[in-house]
């Protein structure tokens, strides 16, 4: 992350406050796991490699620290970039199947047409970007399909819970987007099911079968975890993403 990465953000918004345009670099590097989950964010070095002054590092920071994405540790100085852990998501996709597998429910008996569509064209292209190790397709279609089905679930709360967990729940899908792109995703054995899974959800759903999109969406997110769980070689493979 340098000042030439910083000038293509402030030509594209050029009437954008500085914390702003620092703030959105930051997320996009922590959400694309180029700052490695856990790393500690140090305010002169951030400044100094942007070309900037520490007010707008530091005020962006902060910002970030409000939607999640930073965090402080007790008895430690500084702010750290939110840290992942394979046990720490198997937690966190508990909360998620009980949300979206309520959602793709609704969703079923919600939906209009032109949702039910779009659900459609993103799973045949998340399906397509999996077989070509795509990650920018992968990224482009994957929350876009997650987050489409819960804003069309049609109840308010399950929209705000999902709120509340989406900052930590895009860090965790970055990272399986990097263990999908990996050299050695063709011998897991879940790969498959990844690669049909949206598909599945979104036939439920275009059938108007809220069971069956319930059952489709918790298998997903099962297939997931499993996915996750052996893309580490039998270690907790987000401990290779901190050493990346």
């Amino acid at each position: 992350m340098d000042r030439y990465e910083l000038k293509r953000y402030m030509d594209a918004k050029p009437d954008a406050k500085l914390r702003d345009l620092v703030m959105e670099l930051l997320y996009d590097e922590i959400v694309g796991l180029k700052i490695a989950p856990g790393s500690k964010l140090n305010v002169n070095q951030l400044a100094s490699s942007l070309g900037i002054s520490r007010t707008p590092v530091a005020e962006a920071i902060v910002k970030l620290s409000e939607i999640g994405f930073v965090v402080s540790h007790p008895g430690q100085s500084g702010s750290f970039v939110l840290d992942l852990s394979f046990h720490d998501m198997i937690s966190l996709y508990q909360v998620r199947d009980a949300i979206e597998s309520e959602a793709a429910a609704l969703c079923a008996h919600n939906a209009d047409e032109s949702v039910v569509h779009e659900l459609t064209m993103l799973a045949e292209s998340f399906r397509d970007s999996v077989v070509r190790k795509d990650i920018r397709g992968l990224k482009d279609t994957d929350m876009p399909f997650h987050r489409l089905i819960v804003d069309n679930c049609g109840n308010p709360y399950i929209i705000q819970t999902y709120d509340h967990i989406l900052p930590k729940l895009i860090m965790y899908q970055s990272s399986m987007m990097e263990f999908v792109g990996s050299q050695n995703s063709q011998s897991n054995p879940w790969l498959p099911s990844v690669k049909f899974n949206h598909i599945s959800v979104a036939s439920a759903i275009r059938m108007r079968m809220p069971e069956l999109a319930r059952q489709s969406m918790s298998e997903h997110i099962s297939t997931s975890l499993n996915f996750t769980s052996l893309s580490g070689d039998g270690i907790d493979p987000f401990l290779l993403l901190r050493g990346k």
